[in-house]
């Protein structure tokens, strides 16, 4: 042992203690994990009581071992000579208890009785395993076929006929990356990551984009995604105009979405303030009436996810991968479960205001919309407006 070590270890007892504590590489306090850890203490018991369970984990058992049985390949690991591996239950177990409640990692290792860069990396690798393995089946490309179904629901649930998608974009507060400057700075000053995403009628992610800087706006932030290039290169399946319902109005299938976003011959804004007549109100509140299925969406998401109601403690890349697998895990638990979260059902009744829109009604991002685009939106105005006058 180098003299220097010897002379520090023998002047620090403090010092002294943790380096013979780690000989073996595990920490003294952390040897009976198996007796003292959460896991350990908790799962079993826990399994016998499902309304616990579902309010530790944040979802059923039933989705928890669906889950499990879907990643538990990828995040299993040998045995060695050394120790024990780590069992996917205990590390999805791990997971689920960081995302849904945002608790440090350092606050977590003491309770899971393990290294704090152990328990990091553990939630860091399934949540990108959650991604990569439930996104084909949760959250697929959409066909053609599907965009029309959820269209229908738009038409039967928010009376929004050709709707194929409510859109709107989240700022999820990040640690600041590293000589960043303000380049991730939102609005309010924080250092933010922008989560663009489109929901169905019934509050699923049809599709998600992370990554987006905070000091966008959220049409600016739509404007550089690829579910924009995609569109405007015709590469994303939007069904074929088609003529509305008791009509012979034909208009294109759209997104909707607020004073953000461009106008476009696929994508519609209210109307300005200050042009307002009885016709276009009326236009306005059919369109925010579907547009909230976005809104609450996202208040589903924080409900149930605390981990976004906070500062995510990490670098960017990993931020990046914590807020993509609660996107896809808030798609599974609405796909399996009909959900009777208490948080979950006062939302619901008190839709969230989006706190964004004055700051960006005047950013400028939605000048000189296209005859065509405002031609769709005037057909949309003059169906509403027959429909109101035959009630």
């Amino acid at each position: 042992m180098d003299d220097d070590l010897v002379f520090l270890l023998d002047t620090n007892p403090i010092l002294r203690c943790e380096v013979l504590n780690m000989r073996d590489g595990v920490h003294e306090i952390n040897k009976n994990r198996e007796q003292c850890g959460e896991f350990y203490n908790l799962y079993e018991k826990m399994r016998l009581y499902p309304t616990k369970f579902f309010e530790y984990t944040r979802m059923p058992i039933s989705t928890f071992d669906y889950i499990l049985s879907k990643i538990s390949d990828k995040i299993t690991k040998e045995d060695t000579n050394f120790r024990k591996s780590i069992s996917p239950k205990e590390k999805l177990f791990i997971t689920l208890r960081f995302l849904s409640t945002g608790t440090p990692f350092r606050a977590l290792a003491y309770s899971f009785r393990m290294g704090k860069s152990t328990l990091a990396s553990i939630v860091h690798e399934t949540c990108r395993v959650l991604w990569t393995e439930l996104v084909p089946i949760h959250m697929p490309i959409p066909t053609e076929q599907r965009l029309k179904a959820i269209a229908e629901d738009f038409e039967a649930t928010w009376n929004f006929p050709h709707c194929i998608g409510a859109i709107d974009g989240k700022h999820c507060e990040i640690k600041k990356p590293p000589k960043s400057g303000s380049a991730h700075w939102s609005y309010k000053k924080r250092n933010t990551i922008v989560m663009p995403a489109v929901a169905d009628a019934k509050r699923r992610f049809i599709a998600v984009e992370v990554g987006g800087r905070g000091k966008q706006s959220d049409g600016g932030t739509f404007v550089a995604s690829k579910l924009y290039k995609l569109i405007e290169q015709n590469k994303y399946k939007v069904p074929m105009p088609k003529r509305l319902a008791n009509s012979d109005v034909v208009v294109s299938f759209v997104l909707v979405g607020d004073e953000a976003y461009p106008l476009k011959h696929y994508l519609m804004r209210p109307y300005p303030e200050r042009v307002l007549n009885n016709e276009r109100k009326n236009f306005n509140i059919r369109l925010s009436t579907a547009r909230q299925t976005i809104e609450c969406a996202f208040g589903i998401l924080t409900c149930k996810w605390r981990i976004l109601l906070k500062p995510i403690e990490t670098n960017r890349k990993n931020a990046l991968s914590i807020i993509k697998a609660v996107c896809i895990l808030h798609n599974v638990v609405m796909d399996l479960n009909v959900d009777v979260d208490l948080d979950i059902d006062h939302m619901l009744s008190n839709p969230p205001i989006n706190e964004n829109q004055n700051y960006q009604r005047n950013l400028g991002v939605n000048n000189n919309p296209s005859r065509r685009a405002k031609n769709v939106r005037i057909k949309f105005t003059n169906y509403f407006w027959e429909q109101f006058l035959r009630m």
